[in-house]
């Protein structure tokens, strides 16, 4: 029963550090925030990779997990030094499932700005961008996204 429960906390805060790289979403602080627009033309869209977020949560969970798990098997020593494997299990596999769990797939999109300077921008893969397509960049605060 205590496994269980810590696997459902391992998993509320696996959802909590999930971040948004996304053209498309914004954070409470970026509204109302006045944003630089430059048009540009998409030269070329390659698929990339934005890796997961590793906060030490996903181990510190796994490993608490594994402990208990741990602690469940032999008597005695025995059993202490299950519970210390098992931790040191969970906790490494906590941490490659926050890595897994936060990472997104995203997109490397070049672009040409009217001025003829060629610009790159990495965001989520949350809407579709074909070379040629005209477009607009709203930077703000060292941000840059990329909208049709």
């Amino acid at each position: 029963m205590k496994t269980k429960i810590l696997a459902v906390t391992l998993a509320a805060f696996l959802a909590g550090c999930i971040t948004h790289e996304s053209g498309n979403v914004y954070s409470k602080h970026e509204a109302g925030r006045e944003q630089t627009v430059r048009m540009a033309t998409v030269d070329s869209i390659r698929q990339v990779q934005l890796e997961g977020s590793q906060s030490g949560i996903g181990a510190g969970a796994g490993g608490a997990v594994g402990g208990i798990a741990g602690s469940q098997v032999g008597h005695g020593s025995g059993s202490q030094v299950a519970a210390v494997l098992g931790a040191v299990a969970g906790g490494v596999a906590g941490n490659v499932l926050e890595n897994k769990a936060t990472s997104k797939n995203a997109l490397e999109i070049t672009v040409r700005l009217d001025s003829g300077e060629m610009r790159a921008i990495v965001q989520e893969a949350d809407q579709p961008f074909t070379p040629g397509q005209r477009v607009r960049l709203l930077s703000s605060g060292g941000v840059t996204r990329v909208t049709p």
